[in-house]
């Protein structure tokens, strides 16, 4: 009874007392690992990550990660209209005022405006063909009567469905080659059906691209077309008087 007595008691506890200090003494060293013990099994999850769950909130507490995760809805682009552009044709004869129909043309008014307006080259070059009654046509020739230096010729865009009406203005090309339009455009002094596209058939019935319309100072394209003409070299139909483009600047 003595032997059995002493067997059961360990250090001056009993068995159950034993039992019960050796499963608090595992469990304090597993706590122990999960505080920054030895375990070489990573966290499951980084408390520095916000939270992925499809039920947690769009924000988290800086008291949980030291700084706030919030999300948030980008604003809705809204597209502006196009607007068209507009140019001041200065002369010696008065200012013309030209809306150039982007949209509608838009290589041909991306022509005119980057290649010849913004790089100036309008500036000293006259008024050369004047046909009483139908058109007046510039933007090609110096003072000197000289031809000025173009960029490469452009797309034809007279499908475009704008019509040859009085006070459209439109590209000037080679009538035997549909595609050869550059710098020079006319002014057209009445309704002139004949130019519109037709088909693409020949050069003849693809027409003559607009591209714009006078909306001020078209009195002063009048003007000029009833001063007269004369005759110098080439040219059988210039203006009487010179009439020199000062320069060509857009307004809007």
């Amino acid at each position: 009874m003595r032997r059995l007595q002493q067997v059961a008691t360990l250090g001056g506890m009993n068995f159950w007392q034993a039992s019960a200090t050796w499963v608090l003494g595992v469990a304090l060293g597993l706590t122990s690992v999960g505080c920054g013990g030895s375990s070489t099994t990573p966290p499951t999850a980084s408390i520095e990550a916000p939270p992925t769950s499809s039920t947690a909130s769009t924000s988290t507490s800086a008291s949980d990660v030291g700084e706030s995760y919030t999300t948030s809805i980008p604003a809705k682009v809204v597209e502006q209209p196009y607007v068209d552009p507009i140019v001041v044709v200065h002369t010696t004869a008065g200012d013309i005022q030209i809306q150039l129909y982007g949209e509608k043309a838009p290589g041909t008014v991306d022509n005119f405006l980057r290649d010849y307006v913004k790089r100036d080259f309008y500036s000293g070059t006259i008024l050369h063909h004047v046909e009483p009654g139908m058109m007046v046509i510039m933007g090609g020739y110096g003072a000197d009567l000289a031809p000025k230096p173009t960029r490469s010729p452009i797309y034809n865009e007279a499908a475009n469905g704008l019509k040859n009406k009085r006070g459209t203005v439109a590209m000037t090309r080679d009538p035997d080659s549909e595609h050869s339009a550059t710098s020079q455009f006319f002014v057209n002094l009445a309704d002139n059906s004949g130019l519109d596209h037709q088909s693409i058939d020949s050069a003849e019935d693809y027409g003559y691209c607009v591209f714009g319309e006078v909306i001020q100072g078209m009195e002063i394209i009048d003007q000029i077309a009833a001063g007269g003409t004369k005759a110098e070299g080439d040219f059988p139909s210039l203006p009487a008087e010179t009439i020199t483009i000062t320069t060509v600047e857009q307004i809007r």
